[in-house]
């Protein structure tokens, strides 16, 4: 299946949400030895790149810490060692190949290539900039000024869930394009947005009722750290392309969201050819 038709069809797929029924599987078979995978702080030398999920995989030693060398397998075996997500979801599948895209390597990236602008790094971001027309904006790091609006979103309550998720995203849009008015936002983004909202829920809380504490998902962003001092366990429950499925296509029909112009476009290769979605 070509690329373009595989993201259209995904996207479809996550707009209806549905029923979804827990995947059976061994637990023994997923026991996590935790004292090899303790929090470390990246060195100078490490790479990390905008995506908090990956950086944390890296910083617990699921992804190599160097954050180098990183192939599509890694990806896969690390989100469901640390976080208990389907080896064969699909919708992170293509996320992880798409990775390949960032750099001109065959088989392996850097994290820091993930911030290619256009591939799967976009405008909108949860916990960074935007890279703006001339160059200027961070969107390697996080910045608290933009996880702002996500941390604050739920007031009066102790948990995230899908409807605070897809009021954040309105929020976090009409924000930015009062400083980006030229921002990208597209089917594409709004897609990918409403997909790292379900991960932070499903990873971080209860991926069957998309709830989760603000405290997990606050120092996920913020350190990049699994915050199992305070008590988050890893998901008792496979987190399959279903559930994850679901859990965005809720918050995409409570979401406000209206596309932007232009049409979807991905960059295919660091050079900066683009093609149309």
């Amino acid at each position: 299946m070509k690329l373009t038709s595989l993201l259209s069809s995904l996207t479809l797929a996550c707009v209806v949400p549905v029923a979804v029924a827990q995947k059976s599987h061994n637990p023994q078979a997923d026991q996590v030895n935790w004292s090899a995978h303790k929090w470390q702080a990246p060195t100078a030398t490490d790479s990390r790149g905008p995506c908090p999920g990956l950086n944390t995989l890296a910083n617990h030693g699921f992804l190599p810490r160097n954050g180098k060398n990183i192939t599509v397998n890694m990806v896969m075996d690390a989100i469901h060692d640390g976080f208990n997500f389907d080896k064969g979801a699909e919708i992170l599948r293509v996320a992880a190949k798409l990775g390949l895209l960032t750099t001109d390597e065959i088989d392996n990236y850097m994290l820091e290539d993930l911030a290619l602008h256009g591939t799967l790094e976009h405008d909108v971001s949860l916990s960074r900039s935007d890279i703006f027309a001339d160059g200027s904006g961070d969107n390697l790091h996080f910045n608290e000024t933009v996880f702002t609006t996500l941390a604050n979103s739920n007031p009066g309550s102790d948990v995230y869930n899908v409807t605070s998720a897809a009021a954040a995203l309105d929020q976090r849009l009409a924000l930015d394009m009062i400083e980006h008015p030229d921002l990208t936002n597209t089917i594409k983004e709004f897609f990918v947005r409403a997909i790292e909202s379900s991960f932070y829920l499903s990873a971080m809380g209860d991926p069957i009722k998309g709830i989760a504490k603000q405290e997990f998902v606050q120092i996920f962003f913020r350190e990049e750290r699994l915050p199992i001092a305070e008590g988050w366990v890893r998901s008792p429950v496979l987190i399959t392309n279903e559930i994850l499925g679901n859990l965005t296509g809720q918050i995409q029909q409570l979401s406000n969201w209206t596309s932007g112009p232009g049409c979807p476009w991905i960059r295919l290769q660091p050079e900066g050819d683009v093609s149309i979605v």
